[in-house]
């Protein structure tokens, strides 16, 4: 895995990010850790997934980890990491193609390890939003109320 990282050149279809690229996990990470696809989802562990999830907005990356905090029905604090792309990636076809034509939430996916290169400190938390909306498909004003990751397991009936 480790000579993956001297590749000096991504793959990439035309038209997507050159980064930075983010990601939003719960997990408390090292630089230098590769994330691989083939494990259980954090949101849905009966899901293996075949992709690993990243963004170009570090504080797109802050709100997946804040989701997934809130649903995991523990304490586990959010972190977003800045990470570099080990091989080919794309634009993250169910947030671009179903919701946002144009991605402009600047999701990708990829099949190939993400290399962690730093913990970002500075994003900005999402916890104002009503992130439950985005389980149950509410029209809501986004900056109506805070939200807390209580709320937001009992929104989506955990």
């Amino acid at each position: 895995m480790r000579a993956a990282a001297a590749c000096s050149s991504v793959l990439k279809p035309t038209g997507v990010s050159d980064g930075p690229f983010f990601r939003g996990p719960i997990a408390d990470l090292q630089v230098d850790v590769f994330l691989t696809a083939g494990h259980r989802s954090n949101c849905r562990p009966e899901v293996v997934m075949n992709h690993v999830y990243f963004t170009a907005l570090a504080d797109g990356a802050g709100l997946a980890a804040e989701i997934t905090a809130g649903l995991s029905g523990t304490d586990a604090a959010p972190h977003v990491y800045a990470i570099e792309p080990i091989g080919i990636f794309g634009n993250e076809p169910d947030v671009t193609d179903k919701k946002f034509p144009g991605n402009p939430t600047r999701s990708y996916r990829t099949s190939a390890p993400l290399r962690i290169t730093g913990e970002i400190v500075n994003w900005t938390s999402a916890r104002r939003y009503k992130c439950a909306a985005l389980f149950t498909h509410e029209q809501v004003d986004p900056f109506a109320a805070d939200i807390c990751p209580e709320t937001l397991r009992s929104r989506v009936g955990q």
